[in-house]
């Protein structure tokens, strides 16, 4: 099952964002191949404003676990978390699964 995560920062976590940046990627490339794509949402000046992902995971509880554990949670630099499913089709114009 494939979710895509938009997580929005709280005001004024950039300092705390970079601060718990390596934690978040050492997390992300545990997670391997679950990942179908990640990056940062920027705001008009070009600053990390949040985090965008799409991953491949069993099902929603597996979601709700990664998200448990996911340092940019537990250290309160995501304020606004928006989940749905989705189906991806294409990755870098080729066609999945």
């Amino acid at each position: 099952m494939q979710f895509i995560i938009k997580a929005y920062d709280g005001e004024g976590m950039l300092d705390k964002r970079m601060e718990v940046r390596p934690r978040h990627l050492e997390g992300m490339k545990k997670m391997g191949g679950r990942i179908v794509c990640a990056g940062g949402l920027l705001d008009e000046g070009g600053k990390m404003k949040g985090s965008a992902l799409i991953l491949d995971l069993p099902d929603r509880a597996a979601l709700d676990e990664y998200l448990e554990n996911e340092p940019y949670v537990t250290e309160g630099v995501w304020e606004k978390i928006e989940i749905e499913a989705i189906n991806v089709v294409l990755v870098n114009g080729e066609g999945v699964k």
